[in-house]
């Protein structure tokens, strides 16, 4: 049996809190307690807490005692409005349905325009002809039609069974992650830049809002003020309404998003990126392994830098260097951003291949008093590194990620070999949750239910949305 090494997985001090009042929403949130100063895995047992997962032969899902998982979506499956549900479902969010049963899903999905097996118009995308070019935000000139974009699912929690579910947002690319905003709509983000050209109508790389009650599919509509890069997940302030967005490629930049209006992204507001005082350029990677070697600045764990935020311009550049000339105004350099969820005037996100040994770091961010307003005396917000793996058996390459109503953090892992759900408890001991043992996908947009009695994740490559119940409250 492996032995960990003690620092395998390295903690911060700050301690995950629990889900808030937003929960209602489905935003699930952060709020603050107390966590072990150490917090540091050191042997399987450690790894794997009190938990006792069980081998599902019939199926790739190994669980906990008494927890079950069902299959409630599947890629090819006729939807309530004729389509197909696409392939490659990847990030959600859950809100309240209509009635205290329903639960609304929605989903994205990370297609580009080949493969057509996971094309919500079928194999030769013969369904193609039934929806209107007007519904879709690049129709590739009838020719080749852009596949990504997101479907919304109705999901009885009593019955857990799907109640219908159906096309939402269409003709965008490579829908990756997003985030639940506090006026009850999904932010679905674009991780392509592909420039108009040929068969392309339209550039992409933009973040699309839709309502999650809306039964149809929405009139895409790009918020360009946000930007335009390899958007990954947003995280909104219910108390500002400035939107965190994360950037997924291997030197990117964290940034956010003030819109004029709250509450109206479209209104315009102002971009900008992450850095730190009086550290202009700072890379966060730690990364020290060849051929990729990053600049290695020793970033320590526990400690507060201050904050600095950085105007950004010509957002839609198509150039795709929004990351290089932020870097170049002073902004810190990350690995890969990933998953991001706001708390109490705090918010965490994942990097997923940052840290040492590429396995993955998680960062905490604590506001500003006078975010989105600060002047020369304010307090600084500050950015510190809450953890990082030292070890691929303990955490490998964390991607989308939330919280559980009873307050531990639950992650995807997505590494291309063995993943799994993991869960950092507040003393700071982590634990496996699931495995998937059936097969090398990532799982992805692990979400509760508003009520926490479902658990809902993708297993992407098998284009399979699964619903997990069991005695939650066995794990708080």
């Amino acid at each position: 049996m492996k032995k960990y090494s003690e620092n395998s997985l390295n903690n911060g001090r700050r301690g995950f809190i629990k889900q808030s009042a937003l929960a209602s929403f489905g935003f699930m949130a952060l709020l603050e307690c107390n966590r072990c100063s150490t917090g540091l895995i050191e042997s399987p047992e450690t790894v794997n807490g009190s938990l006792n997962l069980v081998h599902n032969s019939y199926g790739y899902l190994d669980l906990p005692e008494e927890f079950t998982y069902k299959i409630i979506s599947k890629t090819g499956q006729k939807m309530n409005d004729g389509f197909l549900v696409p392939g490659r479902p990847d990030a959600m969010g859950a809100f309240e349905g209509d009635t205290q049963d329903e639960v609304i899903l929605v989903r994205n999905h990370e297609n580009s325009p080949e493969p057509l097996e996971n094309s919500p118009f079928g194999n030769e995308n013969e369904l193609f002809s039934k929806i209107s070019s007007s519904l879709l935000y690049d129709a590739g000139q009838r020719q080749m039609p852009r596949l990504g974009g997101t479907t919304t699912l109705v999901f009885s929690e009593g019955k857990q069974e799907i109640e219908r579910q159906h096309l939402s947002l269409a003709g965008t690319n490579r829908n990756c992650a997003g985030g639940i905003t506090p006026w009850g709509s999904w932010l679905s983000c674009e991780e392509d830049v592909t420039t108009a050209d040929g068969s392309v109508e339209k550039d992409h790389g933009f973040v699309f809002e839709l309502p999650a009650l809306d039964k149809g599919i929405v009139s895409p509509v790009p918020i360009t003020g946000m930007g335009r890069f390899h958007h990954e997940a947003v995280a909104v302030d219910p108390k500002s309404g400035i939107v965190y967005q994360t950037e997924d490629r291997h030197e990117v930049l964290i940034y956010r998003y003030i819109p004029n209006t709250k509450g109206s992204l479209l209104s315009g507001g102002r971009l900008q990126a992450l850095g730190l005082k009086d550290r202009k350029g700072f890379d966060t990677r730690n990364c020290v392994l060849a051929p990729y070697r990053w600049d290695n600045h020793q970033l320590p764990l526990d400690q507060p830098m201050e904050v600095v935020w950085l105007d950004m311009d010509d957002m839609l550049s198509p150039k795709d260097d929004l990351r290089y000339r932020g870097f170049e105004l002073g902004a810190a350099r990350f690995a890969r951003g990933e998953g991001i969820w706001f708390g109490e005037d705090e918010l965490y996100f994942a990097c997923t291949n940052g840290g040492p040994n590429k396995y993955g770091q998680v960062f905490w961010y604590s506001l500003s008093p006078d975010e989105g307003n600060e002047n020369t005396d304010s307090v600084s917000a500050t950015l510190e590194l809450f953890a990082e793996s030292m070890d691929k058996y303990v955490l490998h390459m964390c991607d989308n990620l939330t919280i559980a109503p009873w307050g531990d953090l639950i992650l995807c892992e997505d590494n291309g070999e063995l993943n799994h759900l993991r869960g950092i408890r507040p003393d700071g001991t982590m634990y496996t949750f699931a495995t998937n043992t059936g097969s090398e996908s990532e799982m992805a947009g692990v979400v509760f239910s508003p009520s926490g009695k479902t658990l809902f994740v993708n297993i992407q490559d098998n284009g399979e949305t699964i619903a997990i119940t069991g005695p939650w409250k066995n794990l708080s």
